[in-house]
């Protein structure tokens, strides 16, 4: 008997509060549907802005199904005014903030725009070895694209690691498919 595969999950993070007319939030439903085109579920902090759109993105892809958008809440009410309409998997935490650390453990993190909470994310992303993603955007994850955060070797084998750019949702979920092969060793060992 054959194990079922496991299904890779990829965070989507970036602003919260962000204008109806934002092109951000155009960025983030884009990318949300083409990871689930892809074959990835979409995980973010579940709240509105970047987050609620990539999992709207998510949810309107064709390879949708249920357990694709999973939303990983600050707060201990699942049911909350603010969260997405789109999660299908809320994970109240209780752990505001702190919440960011459980997103930031995802395969892979794909960040939108962003403020201080997406830097956390980010920062958490790139110590614990993740493959990171920034749209060249307004925000922390065009300020980090196609760079390094900081000089810590995290894989000796991959020379060109950094932050990795993307102008477009489908580019972001075209890294993912093309280099989270070179990043899934990440768990066997964590560099001081």
């Amino acid at each position: 008997m054959t194990s079922p595969t496991r299904q890779i999950i990829v965070s989507v993070i970036g602003d919260a509060n962000l204008p109806e007319r934002d092109p951000r939030r155009d960025l983030a439903y884009e990318t949300g549907r083409c990871l689930v085109d892809a074959g990835f579920a979409v995980m973010t902090g579940g709240m509105g802005g970047v987050m609620d759109a990539a999992l709207h993105g998510g949810r309107s892809s064709p390879n949708w199904m249920h357990g694709r958008c999973i939303g990983v809440l600050p707060g201990s009410n699942p049911e909350a005014a603010h969260v997405s309409r789109h999660v299908d998997i809320a994970i109240p935490t209780g752990l505001d903030h702190g919440r960011n650390l459980v997103v930031a453990q995802a395969d892979a993190v794909i960040a939108i725009g962003g403020g201080a909470g997406t830097l956390s994310e980010m920062a958490f992303a790139w110590c614990h070895r993740r493959l990171l993603i920034g749209l060249r955007c307004a925000g922390w994850s065009g300020r980090l694209a196609d760079a390094p955060i900081d000089s810590r070797q995290r894989y000796p084998d991959i020379p060109d690691d950094r932050v990795h750019g993307a102008d477009t949702g489908a580019e972001a979920a075209e890294l993912v498919q093309s280099l989270y092969p070179r990043y899934s060793g990440r768990h066997t060992r964590i560099p001081g």
